[in-house]
């Protein structure tokens, strides 16, 4: 076996150790494959005990009890290898940086070709090595959350939009600023830092000041706001298994959202541009035209928009009781099942199986789990806004309230019902 993740004779699949990246996703893999091959053969009526094919409310909670136990297996495999990729992502993030220094020295050295070397580029350069020693000393410091990348990951365990743009802003800035302090420490002349010193001037950087300052209170806005809406129950959020460069333009579902893609291209040609005329005027800050100031500040606007108004409350429209072909109508009592109707019964980021075993049902004072109820390729119970549930015989006759929790934690309204004897 080897732990490279590579095929051996023995195993052909790759490594099976568990104690690296590559071993960890194939034992992922394997554990996804079991589950959706249980899940399938139990939809199908295969593998039930037969014991139980009297009883459709035993077959179904057995169906759900070994379906719970795959997907607890299949979650655990997912968190290690989260665990393993955000601790070797360390490395990753050195990678980056200092091939990012290596580019800035080709660009360099390729540009410097016909004008020659100045003393510009010897201060970028400079910057660039100062910028990437404090990046990778950070990097080694939080090696164990990500590395470099550890400031810009969420409670949630997802990468920041908000985040991941004002650090650009600053990081940008800063790096302006040590090529400002290198060139002027290299600057011979009275007059010459003068008119150094004068580049660094408000008029001339307000539009790039006020860009950052802009950036970095929606980072620290947005964060207070996520906090608040979660701890008030009007937005569910499910931590997820590791970051992944997608969460910067996409919800905790991985779809992708226009708030969050528009917010990073806007910024992401902003920062371009201001390079460029750093790139050419390195003497002085970044003149941002405020026409393109304006542009950002219009896309940061739009982007908090959407983050107060995403989410919200789940809901319980009906309760119904649920009727099997043949069956007659008839009142809802003890051992029959429910069909809860409403929306927003699963949040975004919970519809692995093993977030769906999490789900309750409040009825009266009875704590019922809700049972997974499979089909080809999915299950028909519970969905985001559906849920069927089976009246347990604790249940007192009379009138009782009906009230889901989620994955999340969030509690429903209480919708209220009759149960007779």
């Amino acid at each position: 076996m080897r732990g490279d993740g590579g095929a051996t004779p023995e195993h052909p699949t790759g490594c099976l150790c568990g104690g690296c990246p590559h071993g960890a996703r194939n034992a992922r893999q394997r554990a996804v494959s079991a589950f959706v091959r249980r899940r399938d053969q139990l939809a199908a009526g295969e593998g039930v005990p037969a014991g139980l094919a009297h009883s459709s409310s035993a077959s179904r909670q057995w169906i759900s009890d070994e379906l719970t136990g795959a997907a607890r297996e299949m979650a655990d495999r997912s968190r290690r290898e989260g665990d393993l990729v955000r601790t070797r992502l360390w490395r990753h993030t050195l990678v980056a940086v200092w091939a990012a220094v290596a580019a800035l020295l080709l660009g360099q050295a390729l540009t410097a070709l016909g004008p020659g070397w100045t003393l510009g580029r010897t201060a970028g350069l400079a910057a660039a090595l100062v910028g990437a020693a404090a990046l990778s000393a950070a990097a080694y410091f939080h090696r164990a959350r990500g590395g470099a990348l550890a400031p810009l990951i969420g409670e949630d365990n997802r990468l920041s939009t908000s985040r991941a743009v004002a650090a650009g802003w600053l990081l940008l800035v800063c790096f302006d600023i040590l090529v400002l302090a290198f060139v002027l420490a290299g600057t011979t002349g009275a007059g010459a830092r003068e008119e150094l010193l004068a580049g660094l001037e408000l008029a001339r950087g307000a539009g790039i000041l006020t860009v950052l300052a802009l950036t970095c209170a929606i980072a620290v806005l947005v964060r207070r706001t996520v906090s608040v809406r979660t701890r008030a129950q009007r937005l569910q959020k499910v931590p997820a298994d590791r970051p992944r460069g997608a969460d910067l333009l996409t919800d905790d579902s991985g779809h992708g959202t226009f708030t969050d893609v528009q917010y990073v291209l806007v910024n992401t040609v902003a920062l371009v541009f201001t390079a460029v005329r750093l790139a050419r005027q390195p003497d002085q800050l970044p003149d941002l035209p405020w026409g393109l100031a304006l542009l950002v500040v219009v896309s940061t606007a739009t982007y908090l928009a959407g983050k107060y108004t995403e989410g919200g409350r789940p809901v319980v429209l009906s309760v119904v009781r649920a009727r099997e072909i043949g069956d007659l109508h008839a009142p809802i009592r003890t051992g029959d099942d429910l069909e809860i109707r409403g929306s927003g019964f699963v949040p975004p980021g919970a519809k692995e199986a093993d977030r769906l075993a999490r789900m309750v049902v409040r009825i009266g004072a009875v704590h019922v789990h809700v049972p997974m109820i499979p089909e080809a390729g999915g299950f028909r119970s519970p969905t985001d806004t559906a849920l069927t549930v089976p009246v347990p015989v604790e249940v007192e006759p009379g009138r009782v309230e009906v009230q889901v929790v989620t994955a999340a934690g969030v509690e429903t309204n209480k919708y209220p019902i009759d149960v007779v004897d």
